[in-house]
């Protein structure tokens, strides 16, 4: 099981402050959907230039043009790039292929998705690495989580790495290891904390205790 930090609502100069305190406890940092629209994939670069040692994944949400923006995120230097579960099967294809080229991996963010069995099931055959049950800012807002959505892609799911991701803190931190996901995504559960070192240092303990 690994521990990724999600980063929205920083700058550059911010991510490489915040990944500074915490890197020593994560896995993976993902440079998230806003940072890409503020910033570009110059945000991913300079992380990556920055933190050779972790793994950056480009919450880049593809929904069409898999290969080519796969491969503009892999110029970037992007380990892992995120595609949309509701996107077209020739879209995840064509990101899996050009993933496979760059030697990168891709992740598929089932965020809406409504058959979440039934789509996880055909996912998992095109060759995907991770597939993530994610709730968004909107759904946390309406008291949704994924642990349900997590329970059914685990049921079907053969050959991915499965993922959760979505207002996951330090006292939910339990609930979600219990459920055995491959990789537990945190955003603001160590970005809003008054000490993110801290958070993070007792998130990877109880990670690594699983």
């Amino acid at each position: 099981m690994e521990l990724q930090l999600a980063l929205d609502l920083v700058d550059i100069p911010g991510a490489k402050q915040v990944v500074k305190e915490v890197a020593e406890y994560i896995d993976i940092v993902e440079i998230g959907t806003p940072v890409v629209i503020n910033e570009g994939l110059r945000a991913v670069k300079e992380i990556k230039e920055a933190f050779p040692s972790l793994r950056v994944l480009a919450d880049l949400k593809i929904m069409d043009a898999g290969g080519y923006e796969v491969m503009k995120a892999s110029e970037a230097g992007a380990d892992i790039i995120t595609v949309l579960g509701v996107s077209d099967d020739l879209t995840i294809r064509g990101a899996v292929e050009e993933a496979r080229k760059q030697n990168k991996k891709i992740m598929v963010d089932m965020i809406n998705v409504k058959d979440i069995e039934g789509r996880a099931k055909e996912i998992d055959i095109l060759g995907v690495d991770y597939i993530c049950v994610h709730s968004g800012y909107d759904h946390q807002a309406a008291g949704k989580n994924s642990f349900e959505e997590l329970a059914a892609i685990k049921r079907v799911v053969k050959h991915a790495k499965t993922a959760v991701a979505g207002g996951i803190k330090l006292n939910t931190l339990p609930e979600v290891i219990a459920a055995q996901p491959d990789l537990i995504i945190v955003g603001g559960g160590i970005t809003g904390q008054e000490d993110q070192k801290a958070t993070a240092a007792e998130m990877k303990r109880l990670v690594n205790q699983a």
